[in-house]
């Protein structure tokens, strides 16, 4: 299982972006996947997470700007982040499980992580 993140870039406060996260070989539907994001200097922190009935999980940070879908038959997750802030500034991950389903990065498959970037 790999998994390709794209749809980074820089934005002003305010802006808006739409990661993506595409996978490749075989996934199950019922895996879980989520976002997550890294600061230089900091833990590496739960965005939101979608399991496979599409139910959700967000971070109190995020909630009410950032929303995270899936396209199963497309084998991609989604992230569109609104009203976006300085502090949303890091990288951002997408990870997919079996097993585990939540905001802690305890998940299996990583992808490799592409840039946000939020100027005041």
């Amino acid at each position: 299982v790999q998994l390709q993140e794209s749809g980074g870039g820089s934005v002003q406060s305010g802006g808006s972006l739409r990661l993506s996260c595409a996978v490749s070989g075989y996934i199950h539907s019922t895996y879980c996947m989520g976002w997550f994001r890294q600061s230089p200097g900091k833990e590496r922190e739960g965005v939101a997470a979608i399991d496979n009935e599409g139910s959700t999980n967000y971070a109190d940070s995020v909630k009410g700007r950032f929303t995270i879908s899936r396209d199963n038959a497309e084998n991609t997750l989604y992230l569109q982040m609104n009203s976006l802030k300085p502090e949303d500034t890091a990288m951002y991950y997408c990870a997919a499980d079996l097993d585990f389903c939540g905001l802690s990065p305890r998940y299996n498959y990583w992808g490799q992580g592409t840039q946000v970037t939020v100027s005041s």
